[in-house]
């Protein structure tokens, strides 16, 4: 059996906790070998209530002895105040050593950060805290637009359900994708999500502009990816000058016209390719991209997969 440790804490979040347990206990019940044996541990062991206010029985991370096959930190508001935790992250770094492979959900990548085990590596987390994961580390290379992120031995998530997300990936990377799928159809997930898939929709993550000439921007671009959408020619509609309508783009949805509306035509693009058999030609000429090696290359600067690669994972 592969040791699954999952180190918890109070006031952890609960589904960081049982969402990837309920993926590797399914995998293990359709047929994974070797299968999952599933430990929570925290540091002293014994009840540790959740945020929700359910309480885990755990063992301490001391009674946990042998080799550990993954080691999965969850996530939670105490997590981001390691002094909350002063003993858990040297703890963790301990038992990092004997672990195959060491992994996160949501906050728990400030706990990994703490013990130094993302130094140089690309990771992520909750969106929300992702800035201040990049200030207070800087020596993590903090990827904010993912849902997980695999960096050698070291796999982080982004908040909560994503949790279920890094589980399937850690389950495809051990026994196979026929198996992972089969999980995610018992478990009635919606879909299994690549780690290149972004945290949010690209219109949803922008921030609502106060500028209604701002607004018709982000509305036409969303309404037709493959338009003109160049700073020039968005300018000429709103009626004032490049520089003027680049600053104030900027200023109010926090990136620039070019990358938000390469954004959405890499969207617009993974449904098409997710909904339908359309050839890259097609979906490219739809999007805007104009050649297949721009979108190709656009596609997996984005999401980090090669268009190809999304549509066998989505068909």
């Amino acid at each position: 059996m592969r040791r699954i440790v999952i180190v918890t804490y109070p006031g952890a979040t609960l589904l960081d906790v049982v969402g990837p347990a309920e993926v590797f206990w399914v995998a293990t019940r359709t047929g994974a070998e070797p299968g999952y044996d599933l430990v929570v541990a925290s540091l002293e062991g014994g009840p540790a209530p959740a945020s929700s206010g359910l309480v885990l029985d755990t063992v301490p991370l001391a009674a946990v002895r042998g080799r550990i096959d993954t080691l999965m930190v969850v996530g939670g508001l105490a997590a981001r105040r390691p002094e909350e935790q002063p003993r858990l992250p040297a703890a963790i770094a301990r038992m990092a050593s004997r672990c195959r492979r060491v992994t996160s959900v949501c906050t728990g990548a400030f706990l990994l950060a703490e013990a130094g085990l993302l130094d140089g590596r690309r990771a992520t987390s909750h969106w929300a805290w992702c800035g201040t994961l990049a200030r207070r580390y800087p020596d993590v290379r903090v990827e904010a637009d993912r849902i997980f992120v695999r960096d050698g031995d070291i796999w982080t998530s982004a908040g909560i359900t994503a949790g279920m997300d890094l589980a399937l990936a850690l389950v495809e990377d051990d026994h196979g994708p026929e198996l992972a799928r089969e999980v995610a159809r018992w478990m009635v997930l919606f879909v299994q999500r690549p780690g290149g898939q972004a945290q949010f929709s690209a219109h949803l993550d922008v921030p609502a502009s106060h500028r209604a000439d701002v607004r018709a921007a982000l509305d036409a671009i969303a309404a037709e990816p493959a338009a003109d959408h160049s700073v020039a020619a968005l300018a000429r509609r709103a009626g004032m000058s490049e520089r003027h309508l680049a600053r104030l783009f900027r200023a109010e949805s926090g990136t620039t016209v070019a990358q938000h509306v390469e954004r959405v035509r890499v969207e617009t693009a993974r449904h098409l390719l997710e909904s339908g058999d359309a050839g890259l030609d097609a979906i490219a000429h739809r999007c805007g991209f104009g050649t297949v090696e721009t979108f190709h290359r656009s596609f997996k600067r984005r999401t980090g997969i090669t268009p190809g690669e999304h549509r066998a994972r989505f068909a």
